[in-house]
C-alpha cells in the first residue's frame, strides 16, 4: 500500500475492532477475559496488499483475538467522514482502533472519539522522535505512531548530471533550474500537490515552515500565520505559477497525478512522497535509474517538511482495551515495521531501521527521508482540523490563481483562521 500524508489515495486507515488493553478510566465491563477477543480491522486503500500478511501473523498466534479486515474509501476525506460518523454513535461504533492520519489526532482527542493510552506499554525511544508529538494533544498520548511520512524533492538526476549542477538546496536555486534547465529538454519546472485539497495544506504549510514560520500555535487556540515568513512561502508558490516554472496544470494536482507526471518523463522536479520515488523507480517506469531524491529546499539552504504518515488510536467506547494495547504493540514492534516498508514501501516509525545496510541497498532514499523527518514539523494543530484545512486550501490556490496577492491572501487567512478559533 501506498502511504500517502494525510490526504489522497494510499491512506492507509485502519480500525480495530479490540479486546483489550486496561488504561484509567476504561470502563468496568470491559469484556471476558480480561478485555480480551477477536478485533475489527478497517483500512482504506491498502494499494500494495501489504496488510494481509501482518495480520495473518497475527491471527496465527492470537487465535482469540482473530482480526478480520474491513475496508474503508481510498479517499482519506470520505475515510475521515465514515470514521467521524461511525464514532459520533458513541457505544454503536463498530470501531476499537482506529489508523488515523496524523492530522486528525488533535480533532478526535478533543471530541472524546479517542481515549488517552500509557505511554510505558509502547516503545517511544525506538520511535522517530518527532513522530511521537504527532500522536500526542494537550501533554497527553492519545496515540501510537504506526507510519511517518515526509516530502521529498525528487529531480532527474540525469538532466542536472548533463549540465553540471547539483540538486537545489535553495529556492532560488530550484526556480533557476526549473526556469532556465527543464525547458530546454522539453519539461515542466516543477509540481507539487495543488489542487485545493489536503495536499495544498501540507505544500502550503512546508512552504511556511520552511520561511521560518508557522501557522497555528498553542493547539489551535492562537494564530501565527500573518507574518513575512507567510508571505514569502505563499509568495514563493505564487509566484512559480505566474512566472511559468509551476505549470498551471499543476494546480489540478494530487498525489497521483504528479506522480504520474514525473514518471512519465515530463517534470524535472517534483515535491511529493517517497512512495512516488518507488514507483518512478520500479521496472518498466520511463524515469528509472534516473531519478534521485534530497529534501525540500527553502529559502537560504534545505527547507521543512511537514510530517505525514498515520497513528493507531483506540475508541473510548471499546469493550476489548487491552486487545487494542496488544495490537497497537504488535504493529509497531521492529520486525513487523520491518514488513511494513518492505511489504508496504511506507516509512516506519522505528528509527533503527533507517540505518539498516540492507534496507538502504533496497531504499537508497532511506537517510534523505530520515534526515527529513527529523527536522519536520506536524500540520497545524486544532481540534477543528478539518475546517482550518479547508480554508488554507481555499486562501493559497486564490493566491497561486492570481486572485489575491501573496499578502492579502495571508491577512485573510489570519481572519478566517481566527473565526475558526474563537469558536
Amino acid at each position: 500500500m501506498r502511504w500517502i500524508h494525510a490526504a489522497g489515495r494510499g491512506l492507509l486507515v485502519l480500525v480495530v475492532v479490540m479486546t483489550g488493553y486496561v488504561a484509567s478510566g476504561a470502563h468496568a465491563d470491559e469484556g471476558a477475559a480480561g478485555g480480551r477477543g477477536p478485533l475489527t480491522l478497517a483500512t482504506a486503500g491498502d494499494l500494495t496488499n501489504y496488510l494481509d500478511p501482518l495480520l495473518q501473523g497475527w491471527n496465527r498466534t492470537h487465535p482469540g483475538e482473530k482480526v478480520t479486515l474491513v475496508e474503508l474509501p481510498d479517499s482519506a476525506d470520505e475515510t475521515h467522514a465514515q470514521m467521524v460518523t461511525d464514532l459520533r454513535g458513541g457505544d454503536r461504533s463498530r470501531f476499537d482502533v482506529l489508523n488515523i492520519d496524523v492530522s486528525w489526532t488533535s480533532e478526535f482527542a478533543a471530541a472524546g472519539w479517542i481515549r488517552p493510552l500509557p505511554r510505558d506499554r509502547f516503545p517511544m525511544k525506538g520511535f522517530l522522535k518527532p513522530v511521537v508529538d504527532t500522536a500526542t494533544y494537550d501533554g497527553h498520548l492519545y496515540a501510537v505512531p504506526y507510519v511517518t511520512n515526509a516530502g521529498l524533492l525528487l529531480y532527474r538526476k540525469d538532466i542536472l548530471a548533463k549540465e553540471g549542477v547539483p540538486p537545489p538546496r535553495t529556492w532560488a536555486e530550484l526556480e533557476y533550474d526549473a526556469k532556465t534547465i527543464a525547458p530546454k529538454y522539453g519539461l515542466d519546472g516543477y509540481a507539487g500537490q495543488f489542487l485545493p485539497y489536503e495536499g495544498l495544506t501540507v505544500n502550503a504549510a512546508e512552504a511556511v515552515y520552511s520561511a521560518g514560520g508557522s501557522i497555528l500555535g498553542d493547539e489551535g487556540a492562537r494564530v501565527t500565520v500573518n507574518s513575512a515568513a507567510a508571505r514569502e512561502g505563499i509568495g514563493f508558490l505564487a509566484r512559480g505559477v505566474r512566472e511559468g516554472w509551476i505549470p498551471k496544470k499543476a494546480l489540478m494536482y494530487k498525489e497521483e497525478e504528479s506522480k504520474q507526471a514525473f514518471q512519465d518523463g515530463r517534470l524535472l522536479f517534483l515535491r511529493n512522497w517517497p512512495y512516488a520515488y518507488v514507483g518512478a523507480s520500479a521496472k518498466g517506469s520511463p524515469v528509472a535509474g534516473r531519478i534521485g531524491a534530497v529534501p525540500l529546499p527553502g529559502p537560504d539552504g534545505p527547507g521543512r517538511s511537514v510530517l505525514g504518515g498515520s497513528n493507531l488510536a483506540v475508541n473510548t467506547h471499546t469493550q476489548h482495551p487491552d486487545s487494542a494495547a496488544r495490537l497497537l504493540a504488535y504493529l509497531t514492534s521492529e520486525p513487523v515495521q520491518r514488513q511494513v516498508l518492505t511489504r508496504g514501501a511506507l516509512p516506519p516509525v522505528r528509527a533503527a531501521l533507517y540505518q539498516d545496510p540492507q534496507l538502504i541497498r533496497r531504499f537508497p532514499y532511506l537517510p534523505t527521508l530520515r534526515t527529513s523527518v527529523l527536522h519536520a514539523a506536524p500540520r497545524p494543530k486544532s481540534p477543528r482540523y478539518d475546517q482550518v484545512s479547508l480554508v488554507v486550501q481555499a486562501v493559497v490556490h486564490d493566491a497561486m490563481t492570481g486572485h489575491e496577492t501573496p499578502a492579502a491572501a495571508v491577512q485573510r487567512l489570519a481572519r478566517e483562521l481566527a473565526a475558526i478559533s474563537s469558536r
